[in-house]
């Protein structure tokens, strides 16, 4: 049952990977496998996240021709789509404290995320969050440009019917999803989990948290932030 807590936002905007599910880790432990086995690169988690967190998988690859000197193979984005679904089937979770959270905002909110619709309709679904946003669910393959351009904010801000951007709020958990979201003119949450909360201050973050039952409180007493 929800409660009455009121932010000083009109919306609040989560990423899906990393923020809503615990899939950052599952996805880079199944992406850097197969690039160690199709492409000889081998890379720790923390690499993977400093590299690949918060792109989408197009952008991966241009980041592995960037690192080889030459095109990834095909087989990289063939294996990483079937073995990433069935991976996050066996084992994503909800980030923890993220269903207390969402129980106690009442303010509008929507998902905006660089994965695709089929990705997310698996992890939320898998862990029963779907049902929080309905189809107030929207991917960067609903505009032209990807994170860390403004373009998939500004859409779903839109699409909610928001229009002002600094009457939103993003949660966000990388470097890219960042930048893309002060870029859009609205107030960005860094969520450091996985990432370096140092990294997503340099990208423009407005405030850091890593609890998210912490999130309710923070959009009241963090609103004025500028």
């Amino acid at each position: 049952m929800k409660s009455s807590t009121h932010s000083g936002f009109d919306l609040i905007i989560f990423d899906c990977d990393g923020v809503l599910v615990d899939s950052e880790r599952v996805a880079n432990r199944v992406f850097a496998k197969i690039l160690k086995d199709v492409c000889g690169l081998e890379f720790s988690l923390a690499d993977m996240v400093e590299h690949f967190v918060g792109h989408s998988m197009a952008q991966c690859l241009e980041i592995v021709e960037t690192l080889t000197g030459r095109p990834a193979p095909a087989d990289v984005a063939r294996r990483y789509q079937k073995e990433i679904n069935q991976a996050l089937n066996e084992s994503v979770v909800a980030v923890t404290g993220i269903e207390q959270a969402l129980n106690e905002i009442s303010t509008l909110y929507c998902v905006a995320s660089s994965g695709s619709y089929e990705k997310m309709q698996l992890t939320l679904g898998k862990t029963n969050l779907q049902r929080f946003f309905g189809d107030n669910i929207f991917s960067t393959s609903d505009v032209d440009r990807g994170k860390p351009f403004p373009d998939i904010y500004l859409h779903a801000a839109q699409a909610m019917g928001v229009h002002e951007p600094g009457r939103c709020l993003v949660i966000e958990d990388s470097p890219v999803g960042v930048t893309g979201a002060v870029a859009a003119g609205m107030k960005v949450f860094g969520f450091a989990d996985l990432m370096p909360a140092d990294k997503l201050i340099a990208a423009g973050a407005h405030h850091i948290f890593n609890q998210m039952n912490q999130l309710p409180g923070l959009t009241v007493t963090k609103s004025a932030l500028t």
